[in-house]
């Protein structure tokens, strides 16, 4: 694992968010199956990722020095 990514690329770490989101709610009596879990954490994953990507054509796009 030599290649190095945004930790909001990261499946592990939405997965994480998730599963500490399902537990909070959880908390307030609000029941969430494993399969919501798994499609939340794809969701956020593949919003992350688009996010991301808007991010980085804004940047290029505002970037005062041309590239080669």
């Amino acid at each position: 694992m030599n290649e190095a990514k945004p930790w909001y690329q990261s499946r592990t770490v939405w997965g994480g968010l998730v599963a500490f989101g399902a537990a909070m709610a959880g908390l307030l009596g609000v029941d969430i199956d494993a399969a919501t879990h798994e499609m939340l954490a794809l969701s956020l994953t593949n919003g992350a990722a688009a996010i991301g990507a808007v991010v980085a054509i804004l940047g290029r796009l505002a970037a005062q020095k041309t590239l080669r």
